[in-house]
């Protein structure tokens, strides 16, 4: 939680599904990278951050209701502000961000997918909500192709709200560049729900 927590304000909460190289029983693996990284350093971070750890050998897309139904309760229990909730993951969890936005496209204010891929088919469920993707152009284990065909049929299915940040010449990790950008946050705090 924030260092100014208090159950007399309400706080933004960010969802952050890590990578498949995190999976497992150890907790220490999810601070390797992005949001729970940052906020060993960084006390001030103005969200609650759920991090949790996928088991080993499966997927953040097969714990897409587990996902939401801890957002729901974490919400419930913590001094949330639900108009405010995010999503974020890298690699493995991009694949889990789009997957979660889309069989829950109302329970997020925005998401912010990072070198993961999805279903364009369900691009119609997620035009109407804000979307920022980041991936390397030169991943050679995710291809770039993934997120731009996402963003790319949100668009043609009316969505205005998606965007996409190429790094030219960046392999997979493009989380290191994604999660040191504070126009991401900021981004993230403006997409309050209506």
């Amino acid at each position: 939680v924030p260092s100014d927590y208090s159950a007399k304000k309400k706080f933004p909460l960010m969802l952050f599904l890590h990578g498949a190289g995190e999976r497992g029983d150890d907790l220490d693996l999810v601070r390797k990278w992005g949001p729970p990284r940052i906020v060993k350093k960084k006390k001030d971070f103005p969200f609650i951050l759920i991090s949790p750890q996928c088991p080993s050998g499966s997927f953040w897309t097969r714990h897409v209701a587990e996902l939401a139904k801890l957002v729901e309760e974490s919400s419930s229990r913590l001094s949330v502000d639900r108009q405010k909730m995010y999503c974020t993951g890298l690699s493995m969890g991009g694949f889990g961000t789009w997957s979660l936005c889309a069989s829950h496209p109302k329970l997020f204010a925005a998401a912010a997918p990072i070198c993961g891929g999805g279903k364009p088919s369900l691009a119609l469920k997620l035009k109407d909500l804000p979307i920022w993707a980041f991936h390397g152009d030169a991943d050679r284990v995710v291809p770039f192709s993934y997120s731009e065909k996402m963003v790319k049929a949100i668009k043609e299915a009316g969505g205005k709200k998606v965007k996409l940040t190429r790094y030219e010449g960046v392999g997979h990790n493009s989380w290191s560049k994604a999660y040191a950008t504070k126009e991401l946050y900021d981004w993230m705090l403006a997409s309050g729900q209506d």
